[in-house]
């Protein structure tokens, strides 16, 4: 099948991640597959001088910022300007994806001659993604495919019991692994750090300044995009990587004692497994696919929202025990990371839009019914 994808600018973010995947896959099982996406939106005037009485200096908006397709034979296009995509952007097909609330409205704008109308819905929660927004792009006529169960009953919730399909995201086992192995000789936690409210990072940096008052040695640890125009400096008190390639990344991860997942709202939390897939156990909020993926006896725990003081107490909790209790919730992290793989959830996905393509086959027979008459 020929497949589009349509998102909003490809940043480097975990939902692109996702899609970078599934294209992949979907390439590799015979698809032709493209991705179309719109460029950086330039810096509003209110931005730049904001960022200028900050910093004393007016900033240079790269041209672009890394995605998660850059090193790979994806086939992605960036139209000519921010704005919304229309049927000249996109080949005809027999598939067209929606990834985002305002790419949901767009994609159900096209022709037919586009494919059948998808939405793969990860987005709930950041800046832009407010509840609102999303609402009525849960009502429209597209085929809807979700990350958790936590999406599935927040529409559920609100535009009554429509159908979704749930595929949950993975892990790379093959990127993402560790030998079983120790404590770390400085007691080290790390996350993803995220400037965005919803994403916690006033939790984690207050969690640790508790923490650190039992021990003082303790090692912040952490990794995510460049620091956009306007936002605060990077924190001081954490050891931080710029988009870190795989590489990398897993050494970010298995270098902790546990992983600090803080968000308020969420999608999913794909660190959440890839942490567990580097026998790092993981402390986290219940948003998003915490819940689902994490109890007492598989590889973490689950706090309570707005809680740094109980964040501070479980890293106390895993930096303080004893070498052979952390070996064994470590070993249950990698237990549980290897119950989801990319190629079941692939296997899933697919099947996913060749059960919408097949719902949609007797509006396409009508189409060219009528176009014949």
């Amino acid at each position: 099948m020929r497949i589009s994808w349509i998102l909003p600018e490809a940043e480097y973010a975990g939902g692109t991640k996702v899609i970078a995947i599934y294209c992949e896959q979907l390439m590799a099982s015979g698809h032709e597959v493209v991705v179309i996406s719109t460029p950086m939106q330039p810096w509003s005037l209110r931005r730049l001088l904001r960022s200028f009485f900050r910093n004393g200096r007016l900033p240079i908006q790269p041209k672009r910022r890394p995605t998660y397709f850059d090193e790979t034979c994806i086939d992605h296009r960036v139209i000519d300007k921010a704005r919304s995509i229309n049927d000249n952007d996109i080949p005809d097909g027999d598939l067209v994806i929606a990834t985002w609330w305002e790419t949901a409205r767009a994609v159900n704008a096209l022709s037919r001659s586009k494919g059948t109308k998808v939405y793969f819905m990860q987005d709930y929660g950041a800046p832009g993604m407010e509840l609102e927004d999303l609402i009525p792009t849960w009502r429209l006529p597209l085929y809807i495919i979700t990350i958790s169960q936590f999406l599935v009953d927040l529409m559920h919730k609100h535009v009554g019991k429509i159908p979704v399909d749930l595929v949950g995201n993975s892990v790379d086992s093959e990127q993402f692994h560790e030998p079983p192995r120790g404590k770390s000789a400085i007691p080290t936690v790390g996350y993803l750090y995220r400037a965005e409210w919803v994403k916690g990072s006033d939790i984690v940096l207050k969690a640790v300044r508790l923490a650190r008052n039992e021990i003082p040695n303790l090692r912040l640890l952490a990794y995510g995009p460049r620091k956009k125009p306007g936002e605060r400096p990077i924190p001081k008190g954490m050891d931080y990587r710029l988009f870190p390639a795989n590489d990398e990344l897993k050494f970010i991860y298995a270098s902790c004692d546990a992983w600090l997942f803080a968000s308020r709202t969420e999608g999913f939390g794909l660190p959440i497994l890839e942490a567990m897939a580097c026998r790092t156990p993981v402390i986290a909020t219940p948003a998003g696919a915490a819940p689902e993926l994490i109890t007492a006896q598989n590889g973490g725990v689950l706090i309570d929202h707005e809680s740094p003081e109980q964040m501070a107490r479980e890293i106390v909790r895993f930096c303080k025990m004893e070498e052979s209790e952390w070996q064994v919730i470590s070993a249950a992290a990698l237990k549980t990371s290897t119950t989801y793989t990319w190629d079941e959830a692939g296997r899933q996905f697919e099947e996913s839009l060749k059960r919408a393509y097949e719902i949609d086959a007797p509006k396409r027979k009508a189409d060219v019914d009528a176009l014949q008459s």
